[in-house]
């Protein structure tokens, strides 16, 4: 065989195989696994609401690992093409993601399916300083949806809308079956919320975090909001000494004792109120921004809210 035609040859093959791999790419660009579709979610606790939904109809990719802060994890450059591969986002939306919105608005701009549940869920604008405790900018929206379940409820609804609709290749009977079943089981939740928090007197359902996540949970168990150590819906902002001069008359007019501070940051901030108010305030940390590790005491989403509801009612309760 002489020379020019082993080159032609070569030349053929060569060409056949970035061929196959050109539409072998573009096949399953889309997919995880093995081919199987693909959901991406951006924080860990809609993660966890997600894989109860989808279960083991499509692999269900979490950005967010346990313990992070949903207001500055950022993202790998793998990461970040996860997103523009999937065959849906679902994402918190309303700010929260900081440092992740823009690639969740890259993926949507190349067609990918995105769902923001915080907006579809009748969000709620920062409401505090009830009792004259620091004010939040008015009109922002409230990331923080998750504290009401009845809110998780109609998000989890939604989510399944979505799965079905722009997810190829799931069952839907699969999906709604998942979907009621999980809506059950925070049925069951709300409920036994509402009879844990019954045991909390009026004159002590008042709520001091260490910046503002609980507006959800206060408006729809009957809590007032006095105000947070960092005076805002993220924990990238930081107090000034007014703010904590404000807080604390806010709360001695209350009566508050107790600042809830996540479990996931420090709580050096709650713990300098506390010495403001001359050491008379405990300082409880609360599962509410992200979860845990499995195991650790708030590895889904029911388990935080039952832990979070447990450690607020023996706060509040206790003499």
């Amino acid at each position: 065989m002489n020379v020019r035609v082993r080159t032609a040859r070569l030349r053929a093959l060569l060409l056949s195989l970035i061929s196959f791999f050109a539409v072998a790419g573009t096949a399953t660009g889309c997919t995880g696994d093995g081919g199987r579709p693909r959901v991406v979610v951006t924080t860990n606790i809609l993660g966890d609401i997600t894989r109860e939904i989808v279960g083991g109809e499509a692999d269900v990719s979490v950005l967010m690992k346990p313990n992070a802060d949903p207001h500055s994890f950022g993202l790998s450059a793998v990461q970040a093409a996860e997103l523009e591969n999937a065959d849906l986002v679902v994402h918190n939306g309303l700010g929260l993601e900081e440092n992740v919105l823009r690639h969740v608005e890259a993926a949507r701009e190349s067609g990918v399916a995105t769902f923001a549940a915080g907006e579809a869920v009748d969000p709620l604008t920062f409401r505090t300083g009830d009792e004259g405790g620091p004010s939040e900018e008015a009109g922002e929206p409230d990331p923080h949806f998750w504290t009401d379940p009845d809110r998780v409820r109609k998000a989890a609804g939604l989510i399944a809308d979505h799965v079905v609709e722009h997810v190829d290749g799931v069952s839907e009977k699969t999906v709604r079956d998942n979907a009621e079943r999980y809506d059950g089981r925070l049925a069951d939740l709300t409920a036994w919320m509402e009879k844990s928090f019954a045991a909390v007197p009026g004159n002590r359902r008042s709520l001091v975090t260490n910046h503002h996540v609980f507006g959800y949970l206060a408006e729809r168990f009957g809590f007032r909001v006095i105000g947070a150590v960092i005076p805002s819906g993220t924990t990238l902002a930081s107090p000034s000494s007014s703010d904590l001069r404000s807080l604390t008359q806010a709360m001695e007019k209350a009566g508050v004792r107790t600042v809830f501070a996540d479990s996931s940051q420090p709580t050096r901030l709650a713990e300098v109120l506390s010495q403001e108010t001359g050491g008379d305030v405990d300082v409880v940390a609360l599962y509410s921004e992200s979860l845990t590790e499995r195991g650790k005491g708030a590895g889904t989403y029911l388990e935080l809210m039952r832990a979070n509801t447990t450690a607020m009612v023996a706060s509040l309760t206790r003499d």
